[in-house]
């Protein structure tokens, strides 16, 4: 039998069943515990509002927030060089600026577009409306680092969240325009039960979530200042910052940017996993054909104008496979070729009311699975069509086989005179 599938995995809920049970049993002391420490909260709030910034201020809010269950450790203090006037950490949790601002003055801006009380309250900087643009928060937060008895800087050059445990989102080179020697920091999230982060999880389900849980241990791990090399730029000084975090970390250190995890949930939202049923007749079979995700469905006339045109040369793959590859390479030659040199099997793409012809499901159905008898006959004579039967549906199938090879040797020709036109 075919097991469930499995909790997305966009979903803060475990995959493991165990893990689910042992979590629903829990649910009912989790919703005690947040609302319990949703009052304690607001406690937290008021001191940290109360008193000045300080050493004593930092102690008693951070023992308080264990009660919250928001346990912060640091590794190697001693590491920590005051005369740097700003931090790199990796971006695990909405909350990461609030962990580290726990263990020493810090300051980190608020870069998207909201302002007022939401963000003082959760320990922003607010810079203002002027400072949206890139060179206009690059020029404030230099001056700000050069006033007198300002704290240093955290940013967060990833830009948006990882759960800190598969790899690091390509680190934006802006920051390190600010100052030639910046103070790396790790940060290393854990909890039981639910997923640290999700792509689309808010700062408000996030604290709501961290109150639930028994506990969350945040582990800040300090590392050397690094110096800017002469003759290096800044993407080069990024880079090399981004591989000594990813090497603390013990992840890989990726060329992914935010951009490129925005697109991804934008797919994921957006896209389903369709299943085909394809009927051969009085005799109904279903061919295995898998099933292929749709394509980005894109609006630029440019990629749809290239897509028929590689679709008039390979008119066998989904227009929806060709989609996506154009939208990788922005080139005809080039996902024409990707698409002669992928090893994928395609389905078959349903035309005229949903009918599809027994050629065009058979040259589709992998060339490793042959056709079966449905049941074992009750008398010879039933065993005995069932083996003709058989016999048939394979030489059938051989001749389609052939028929299909031709047809991608015709393709193959077609696609050379393509490019030596278009070359």
């Amino acid at each position: 039998r075919t097991p469930p599938p499995p909790p997305p995995p966009h979903s803060m809920l475990p995959n493991n069943r165990l893990a689910l049970l042992l979590l629903l049993l829990y649910s009912p002391v989790g919703l005690c515990l947040m609302l319990m420490r949703l009052f304690i909260g607001v406690h937290v709030f008021l001191v940290s509002c109360a008193l000045p910034d300080s050493f004593i201020r930092r102690f008693v809010v951070r023992i308080m927030c264990s009660v919250l269950g928001m346990h912060v450790r640091q590794r190697r203090p001693q590491m920590r060089d005051g005369s740097v006037k700003l931090y790199i950490c990796n971006h695990v949790t909405q909350f990461d600026h609030n962990v580290i601002n726990l263990l020493t003055s810090c300051s980190t801006p608020m870069l998207e577009d909201s302002a007022g009380f939401v963000c003082w309250a959760r320990g922003f900087m607010e810079l203002g409306a002027e400072t949206r643009a890139r060179a206009e928060l690059s020029d404030a937060l230099r001056r700000y680092s050069s006033s007198p008895g300002a704290p240093p800087l955290l940013l967060f050059p990833e830009e948006d969240t990882t759960n800190g445990r598969a790899g690091l989102l390509k680190f934006s080179s802006w920051p390190f325009s600010l100052t030639d020697c910046v103070q790396p920091v790790t940060l290393l999230v854990k909890r039981p039960f639910l997923a640290v982060t999700t792509p689309e999880s808010s700062w408000l389900a996030e604290l709501l979530w961290t109150f639930f849980v028994p506990f969350t241990v945040y582990q800040v791990r300090w590392l050397p200042p690094v110096s800017r090399r002469d003759g290096d730029s800044l993407q080069d000084f990024a880079g090399r910052v981004q591989q000594l975090l990813a090497i603390d970390l013990g992840v890989v250190s990726t060329n992914i940017t935010r951009a490129d995890k925005a697109e991804h949930i934008k797919r994921k939202r957006h896209t389903a996993a369709p299943t085909a049923a394809l009927s051969f007749g009085a005799r109904q079979r279903t061919a295995n054909v898998g099933f292929v995700a749709p394509g980005p469905v894109t609006e630029d006339p440019k990629i749809v104008r290239m897509a028929q045109q590689v679709k008039d040369v390979l008119p066998a793959v989904p227009l929806g496979v060709i989609t996506r590859d154009l939208m990788k390479t922005n080139c005809v030659d080039t996902t024409i070729t990707n698409l002669l040199e992928s090893t994928e099997e395609y389905p078959p793409e349903v035309t005229g009311g949903n009918k599809i012809s027994r050629l065009t499901c058979i040259s589709f159905s992998s060339p490793d699975k042959q056709p079966a008898a449905k049941m074992f006959g009750k008398s010879p004579c039933e065993r005995h069509m069932s083996l003709q039967e058989r016999k048939e549906a394979l030489y059938e199938y051989a001749r389609r086989y052939g028929k299909q090879t031709d047809l991608v040797q015709k393709q193959s020709v077609i696609v050379r005179r393509h490019l030596n036109v278009t070359g």
